[in-house]
């Protein structure tokens, strides 16, 4: 990940999204405390992961009866989340970019995806799960009439690299770029190339590793 400027590392960030995703699993079903180390157990981690975590970004808490759960989520919203609001946008509304939107829209606040642009007469025009989408020869314009500050790519491989320079020009903060093509941005736009494929053959290989390990144990 490139130009993050905060003094709280990115694997912490990481994982504050994901104690804050089983806390608020945890209130739903009516549980007001938590202790470290069922936190730790839900996101296989350790405790003392989980306590220094929460002492990096200051909180503090009666652990006697385990964190309290509400207040916590509200004390790591305070450290994840804007003051106002963020709009993002999607390029690319094939089956990624739909899945995408109907995967995210209305689970955090404070992130909303607004508009889509793709530029396929078929979808452009139309308003998709909800989403109005643009043609791409408007993205600049209408990021700026819509105060757009992200956007997730989920274009075709090819087409990743073209669109590098329409985001520079539309002022975008930062990219989630789902493609197979790394893309890179200057100083200043925050960039996290998440490539499905990699992270598959990744887990592809260690599955493997762990098959011939336990074959090699039996014989």
């Amino acid at each position: 990940m490139a130009t993050l400027t905060n003094t709280i590392p990115e694997k912490t960030i990481e994982r504050l999204s994901e104690y804050r995703r089983t806390l608020l699993a945890c209130h739903k079903q009516g549980i007001t405390h938590i202790f470290s180390h069922v936190l730790a157990g839900i996101n296989g981690i350790t405790a003392v992961q989980v306590r220094r975590d929460l002492m990096l970004i200051g909180f503090s808490s009666d652990t006697k009866k385990g964190y309290d759960v509400p207040v916590l989520i509200e004390y790591i919203s305070s450290i994840l989340d804007s003051q106002t609001p963020m709009n993002i946008a999607i390029i690319g509304m094939g089956h990624l970019g739909q899945a995408i939107t109907k995967y995210f829209n209305g689970k955090r606040l404070k992130l909303k995806i607004t508009a889509a642009f793709d530029i396929d007469p078929a979808k452009v025009g139309q308003t998709i799960d909800g989403i109005p989408c643009y043609h791409m020869d408007s993205f600049e314009r209408t990021v700026e009439e819509r105060d757009i500050s992200l956007v997730i790519v989920s274009s075709p491989t090819k087409v990743a690299p073209s669109l590098v320079l329409p985001i520079i020009n539309a002022g975008i903060k930062g990219v989630l770029n789902f493609t197979s093509t790394p893309l890179n941005f200057p100083q200043g736009i925050v960039v996290e190339n998440y490539d499905i494929t990699t992270l598959l053959e990744k887990v592809a290989y260690f599955v493997k590793e762990n098959e011939e390990g336990a074959g090699s144990n039996n014989g």
